[in-house]
């Protein structure tokens, strides 16, 4: 099944910037999943049960190297920002 999920990641720290871009970087090397990025948050779409396993592993990461707050939305299918 098709999934949208919105991330925003709110790192705990002064050094946020390096955080988040990090965070991101990594999302970029997964070539299953397509990855959009805004100024709030980032959004990716792909096979739901893949990029939950994912992010489960990378956020277990990103909580073992500091305090961070992640906010999540979850819809099915791939839907788009329509510009």
């Amino acid at each position: 099944m098709k999934a949208t999920i919105e991330i925003s990641l709110y790192p705990l720290t002064e050094d946020y910037k390096s955080v988040v871009l990090d965070f991101l970087k990594i999302l970029n090397v997964y070539k299953d999943i397509k990855v959009e990025t805004n100024g709030l948050s980032t959004q990716i779409f792909g096979d739901y049960r893949y990029m939950m396993q994912m992010l489960s592993d990378e956020i277990f990461e990103v909580f073992q190297k500091q305090k961070a707050i992640i906010v999540m939305k979850i819809a099915a299918g791939e839907l788009h920002y329509e510009k």
